[in-house]
């Protein structure tokens, strides 16, 4: 196991005094996630207190803990364990040497986190650091700083927000070299007034760039002057990136394979780089101008990062694609169950329109559209119409506008919740057809997914 940090470390960061030597591989505040090595963060919330899973812990091979409750196990203490995460984030990101890169957005972070990361690894294999899976909030952050060995050479870290000033208290934390914004879209719009507060709350991101850092900036977007305006006190270098005359990473070629990738033609500085790119959309080839630009402002080999998104596959709940099983031959499922906004599900309907057979959504409700809530699902008619959608299974409550929308326009029908819609799928699926999952994570259509998943035959 690598040694990450040890007690003295960790008291010494987090202000604590340390009952006894440790040394820890690994940081978790989730007890079901320890693993051997590891140091659990108990963590008091406002349902949950992390002390009363200690015993659980150390039963899966806890190295120490950090609490601020008396315990019989190795640990320190200080007086707040959120406080002591915050801490322990920043002693992190202080004694990391490498390149720092923070990526927010409306749509698309996870996926450009995650490429950046495969580019980076394939620059220098072992050596780059990600937040997993989504923890891009207020613990997600300094957790995924607490663990980034103090030897990475590249850190890659997303951050989300839902209120404006998150994102400012975030990138404080990361303080990167480099810091990106994929695209402003109308998601959490029922805690912002417009698009533009949207907007002006991503451009918090900059306000933590290091001294000579690097803003980069979707130049497609209609707010590209209001992220360019709230980057220029604090970036020293400017970079846009997307498809428009002008950008200065642009995607002059984008061609679909056979295999449902893009071959992709960059230009930027006079140079020319054409790869294939294994995710399917056109959001995909904005979004990876973006990232050759990061890797381009941390020093990394472009070309080296061309054949890792060429062999990147999809993440589950964001582009994963299964084929299962069904009576008399296949299905293709692709499972986009994570998160949607209007943004979202336009972009992933246009990617089911080109794939083969007769083509189902199951599409769960948008969550925390506010007042707009209506207008966005309805306005979702549309993009289903102009992806030749067979059957369209919508799910939830706010799809009802939707629903309307669609009466007399395609076979559709209205369910309340994930089991009706597995129900409904179970009922259709037929061999050849192509299916599309997606809804905000509160719907819970990953467990639609997950029992498709279950149907697939093991490997040999």
């Amino acid at each position: 196991m690598i040694r990450l940090w040890t007690s003295d470390e960790i008291a010494l960061a987090t202000g604590g005094s340390v009952s006894g030597a440790f040394t820890v591989s690994g940081v978790a505040f989730d007890s079901r996630e320890i693993g051997p090595g590891d140091l659990f963060l108990a963590l008091k919330g406002e349902s949950t207190d992390g002390h009363r899973f200690l015993d659980q812990a150390f039963a899966q091979g806890a190295a120490g803990a950090l609490v601020s409750e008396a315990t019989p196990h190795p640990h320190v203490k200080v007086a707040d364990t959120v406080l002591a995460l915050d801490a322990l984030g920043i002693a992190a990101r202080g004694r990391m040497a490498g390149k720092v890169i923070g990526v927010t957005g409306s749509v698309g972070k996870t996926g450009t986190k995650e490429a950046l990361f495969a580019a980076l690894d394939r620059n220098d294999p072992g050596c780059a650091h990600r937040s997993v899976k989504s923890y891009n909030n207020h613990t997600g952050v300094p957790l995924s700083l607490a663990r980034m060995p103090q030897t990475a050479r590249y850190g890659v870290f997303e951050m989300g927000m839902n209120h404006a000033g998150e994102l400012a208290q975030l990138t404080r934390l990361v303080r990167p070299h480099v810091a990106m914004v994929t695209t402003i879209a109308p998601a959490h719009m029922g805690f912002f007034e417009s698009e533009a507060a949207i907007a002006d709350a991503k451009g918090e991101i900059f306000q933590g760039l290091l001294p000579g850092g690097t803003a980069i900036v979707p130049f497609d977007s209609p707010h590209r002057e209001r992220l360019t305006a709230a980057a220029a006190p604090h970036a020293a270098r400017i970079v846009t990136f997307g498809t428009g005359e002008g950008a200065d990473f642009r995607a002059v070629e984008a061609m679909r394979t056979s295999t449902g990738g893009t071959f992709v033609t960059a230009r930027f500085d006079r140079r020319e780089l054409s790869f294939t790119l294994a995710q399917p959309g056109a959001h995909w080839v904005s979004n990876v101008m973006g990232i050759l630009a990061a890797v381009d402002a941390v020093g990394g080999d472009l070309e080296l990062a061309g054949l890792a998104l060429a062999e990147m596959g999809g993440l589950a709940g964001r582009g994963a694609r299964l084929t299962v099983p069904v009576a008399g031959g296949t299905a293709l499922v692709i499972d986009e169950s994570y998160n949607a906004n209007p943004a979202s599900m336009r972009a992933t309907l246009a990617v089911l329109a080109h794939e083969p057979g007769r083509k189902i959504a199951v599409l769960g409700e948008m969550r925390e559209l506010g007042v707009h809530s209506d207008a966005f699902h309805a306005e979702l008619s549309g993009p289903v119409k102009v992806a030749n959608i067979a059957y369209a299974i919508l799910v939830g409550e706010a799809m009802a506008p939707l629903a309307k929308a669609l009466e007399g326009q395609i076979d559709f029908v209205h369910v309340p919740d994930a089991s009706a819609a597995r129900d409904r799928l179970d009922a259709v699926l037929a061999p050849g057809d192509s299916v599309l999952v997606k809804g905000s994570n509160g719907v819970r259509l990953s467990t639609l997914v997950a029992a498709l998943a279950e149907r697939q035959p093991c490997s040999t």
